[in-house]
């Protein structure tokens, strides 16, 4: 069977300093017409960072559309400056965290809600964090503290809801999965 929609038209709904909305009119598999509301979205990275005795770093911070203060993996929006994704990661976890880190693994690349959005993550595996003395300066309009857990601290944040987004929920997994092969 052929899923392919083709693109009739295309209008800029809303045209933001991070996302963009666009409407488009498709034509479905079986020759009907739909309308498609898509978030245009420059990409992220997301790292899933552990410092020498085995912790997770992680980031509390404020989130609006939740309005509420969430536990997340260290993560960033793409910039059109930006010369690759991992050099934005590398970015992102000192301004964030105030690390640096010796070994980079890319994991994945997933999308988090392709239904509506086109945002793509890629994230990295992030070890050998050493802190920086001067640290590259974080964005003026985030707030966020920095925390190391263990691996049973960071399940009982996920059972308390302060762990809730998706790529957190991924990187616990990827632990669990970490945890499991070690034995």
């Amino acid at each position: 069977m052929e899923f392919e929609e083709k693109t009739l038209s295309k209008e800029v709904i809303f045209d933001g300093r991070l996302i963009h909305l666009e409407r488009e009119e498709v034509l479905l598999p079986n020759g009907k017409t739909s309308i498609r509301e898509i978030i245009r979205h420059p990409g992220a990275i997301a790292m899933i960072p552990f410092t020498m005795d085995g912790k997770m770093v992680f980031v509390r911070q404020f989130r609006k559309p939740l309005n509420r203060t969430v536990v997340e993996i260290p993560a960033g929006k793409l910039e059109k400056s930006d010369i690759d994704p991992l050099t934005a990661a590398k970015r992102e976890l000192e301004e964030e965290t105030h690390y640096r880190a010796d070994r980079w693994e890319e994991i994945t690349t997933m999308y988090p809600t392709p239904a509506y959005v086109d945002e793509k993550f890629i994230l990295y595996l992030v070890e050998g964090l050493s802190k920086v003395e001067n640290p590259l300066p974080g964005d003026e309009d985030e707030f966020i503290e920095v925390l190391e857990c263990t691996y049973e601290e960071a399940m009982a944040l996920k059972a308390s809801g302060e762990i809730c987004d998706a790529k957190t929920l991924y990187a616990l997994l990827y632990w669990q999965l970490k945890n499991l092969e070690k034995g």
